[in-house]
């Protein structure tokens, strides 16, 4: 009968099982020293070494004469115990035998001494399955078994253990294997079954087993079953998945709105007969690793399971991208795959709308849209790279340009006095000005208030107009001045606050030079009619 690969290689000796050196390095100084517990917890999640640790505890703790704390393997007590004729190695599994009938049975068969070896050793699997009275029926014989018995529990669920069964044990945390340590290992099997493979196959073999080693093999088994070489197209076809250089060329396709590159990607899973679920899985890790790439620059390399070149994609890719839109589109991507998973729905419409959604924020007037939004125009304000077209560049002045004037102190509130007709600017020399309202002023000042509360409540009343010139639009901001608004306005850099509210509100650049902050006395005449025209509509 054929014995599966995972089977066949499970380690007869601690110096066998990788990537749990923390806890073998542990049990091989108790065997060497003849110091074992009398109870044992081996935790973690599944196909990390727990049951194969166990037997071989077993199998070390009954050895005659072990090697540098492994069992010889050659002793009849190893003999036996490999070949699973004695009665004095129990292995039970919790899941099926959790009621408290199966621990009132171990109960009674403590009480007899070992028939052949010198310790009765109980490996409970699973151990998490167990009721309520069955745990309370298994605390004190686990407190207090005779010397020559030893309890195993192994579980994947620590949560579900009562408090009081793991305070009575010696606990060992098995580890996620790394990406490394597995692909050692499987470079080991392949070479001895004569399996080809390539390294990067491998690679991707031991990413998708997620830490799991019995995972790993497993998988390497199945894609081994063409007897053909094992290649990483091999893998992504075996589990059903695009790889990370297909969820990287759809990212990119969503950072440039390329629609058509978005439904042929989408198109040639489902024609494949790839699974768009396992596909969707890659593309939220490909976001992840953006955005550790985003947040720690200095430090990804000892996040991100990538290669040099992937890594190198990988930040190329999220440069497109701010923090807040990599949040909400992940937050997408989540609530997608779980629209998936629903009976009768088609995961080809939800994968295509979603992808779509991400492609333009305006789709979605969540909080998670307007936030990644808002931070592609701040990022756009930083870089001054607007959409809006600019006004076009004034020619040169061939006149010798006069040296800039020194700052003025600012005036004393006193002095604050309404504009004079001459000190207006004009659009033209003599001509009247005629200034529209600005009807986007309320929501300048809600920006405002976003930030700074007290600076909205001072610049409520003020108006806000647009005035027309060769130049472009020039905002007139006009204030009324009681002897305090100017010296409130300096203190918390007022202009440059409502200029950067203004370049969000209007999706537009708004230079300093196009944003002039007037002040009026409260009994100054709101204009001066030879001059200007206000159109308040």
């Amino acid at each position: 009968m054929h014995q599966a690969l995972y089977r066949k290689w499970r380690p007869d000796v601690f110096d066998d099982v990788y990537g749990q050196e923390h806890i073998t390095n542990v049990l091989r100084y108790e065997a060497q020293n003849g110091k074992f517990n009398h109870a044992y917890l081996f935790c973690g999640s599944r196909g990390t070494g727990k049951t194969t640790c166990a037997k071989i505890l077993a199998k070390v703790v009954n050895c005659e004469s072990p090697v540098d704390g492994n069992p010889c393997g050659k002793c009849a007590s190893c003999v036996a115990i490999d070949s699973g004729s004695t009665t004095d190695v129990i292995e039970m599994d919790a899941a099926s035998n959790n009621g408290v009938d199966n621990i009132r049975d171990i109960k009674d068969a403590v009480t007899f001494a070992p028939a052949t070896l010198k310790y009765r050793v109980y490996i409970i699997d699973e151990v998490h399955m167990l009721s309520n009275s069955a745990f309370n029926a298994l605390l004190k014989t686990i407190e207090e078994p005779p010397s020559y018995v030893i309890f195993i529990l192994a579980t994947t669920e620590l949560h579900k253990l009562p408090a009081t069964i793991v305070s009575r044990c010696q606990r060992f945390d098995f580890r996620r294997i790394a990406t490394e340590k597995l692909c050692q290992r499987l470079r080991i099997i392949a070479d001895n079954e004569g399996i080809e493979a390539d390294d990067m196959a491998l690679t991707l073999i031991a990413r998708n087993a997620q830490g799991g080693m019995r995972d790993a093999i497993s998988l390497l088994e199945l894609c081994s079953g063409t007897h053909e070489r094992i290649t990483s197209e091999t893998v992504n076809d075996i589990i059903g998945s695009g790889g990370k250089e297909q969820a990287m060329a759809v990212i990119k396709a969503v950072s440039q709105k390329d629609y058509d590159s978005i439904f042929s990607a989408v198109d040639e899973i489902v024609a494949s007969s790839k699974d768009i679920s396992v596909f969707w899985q890659e593309l939220m890790s490909a976001y992840r690793d953006m955005f550790v790439a985003r947040t720690s620059p200095g430090t990804a390399a000892k996040y991100l399971d990538l290669t040099e070149d992937e890594t190198s994609s990988l930040k190329s890719v999220a440069s497109a991208f701010t923090r807040e839109t990599m949040l909400y589109h992940t937050s997408l991507l989540d609530s997608a795959f779980a629209s998936m998973q629903k009976p009768g729905a088609s995961k080809r419409i939800v994968a295509e709308m979603t992808l779509i959604k991400m492609c333009d924020d305006a789709l979605n007037d969540s909080n998670a849209a307007l936030l990644s939004r808002i931070s592609k125009l701040e990022a756009a304000m930083t870089t001054a790279s607007f959409n809006a077209p600019q006004p076009e560049t004034e020619k040169a002045d061939t006149k010798p340009k006069t040296a800039t004037k020194a700052a003025e102190p600012i005036p004393e509130p006193s002095k604050v006095t309404a504009p004079s007709a001459s000190a207006l600017p004009k659009t033209e020399q003599g001509a009247k000005r005629i200034l529209k309202k600005l009807k986007a002023w309320p929501e300048v000042l809600e920006n405002i208030a976003s930030r700074s509360g007290m600076l909205a409540g001072i610049i409520k009343t003020g108006k806000a107009y647009v005035e027309n010139t060769s130049d472009g639009d020039r905002f007139i901001v006009r204030l009324t001045d009681n002897g305090f608004t100017q010296m409130m306005m300096e203190k918390f850099k007022a202009k440059s606050e409502i200029r950067s509210a203004m370049c969000i509100v209007l999706c537009r650049d708004v230079t300093d030079d196009a944003l002039v902050i007037e002040y009026c006395k409260p009994d100054a005449p709101t204009t001066d009619s030879a001059f200007e025209e206000l159109i308040e509509d």
